[in-house]
């Protein structure tokens, strides 16, 4: 592979997960500095009321850890699968909501609070397919990467 190459597909990658790492921090963040906000929008969930103090804990500690195994290495690809089964799970309950529900509590902070429910489902849905090229990416060039890895340390070392 050309390194040029290599170095542009990292780095759409790296840019890549860092949007996904930025939209859980952003929102685990605005969950815990709003948090009786959150907790009670959690409350009036048709779906999710009957959970809602487990809920309100476990939302924004789990895009925390993901968001920390997506910026580490080694765990990468266990957050990216993380960050995926979490996003389907919002997408689905946005759905569920929006189809079976008379009532559409919003338990979202900051800036995601403006957004309309469809808003929401599309950029949810973008963030799944984003997810799952990157799932995609990881799993597909593994062994491919490590050597083009071993291939740019070398014309490093070269330069």
């Amino acid at each position: 592979m050309n390194i040029k190459k290599f170095i542009k597909k990292n780095l759409l990658i790296e840019l890549l997960i860092s949007m996904c790492v930025i939209l859980f921090v952003y929102a685990a963040i605005s969950k815990f500095l709003g948090f009786e906000n959150f907790l009670a929008q959690i409350g009036q969930s048709p779906v999710l009321s009957s959970f809602t103090y487990w809920v309100a804990w476990i939302v924004p500690i789990s895009e925390v850890i993901v968001a920390i195994l997506l910026i580490t290495p080694n765990y990468r690809l266990f957050g990216l699968l993380s960050f995926y089964s979490i996003m389907v799970m919002f997408t689905t309950y946005i759905v569920i909501i929006l189809n079976f529900s008379d009532f559409v509590p919003c338990s979202c902070g900051g800036i995601l609070e403006s957004l309309g429910w469809k808003q929401h489902l599309i950029m949810n849905i973008s963030f799944c397919l984003l997810a799952l090229y990157l799932l995609f990416q990881m799993t597909n060039t593994t062994s491919k990467n490590f050597d083009d890895q071993q291939k740019l340390i070398k014309h490093i070392k070269e330069s």
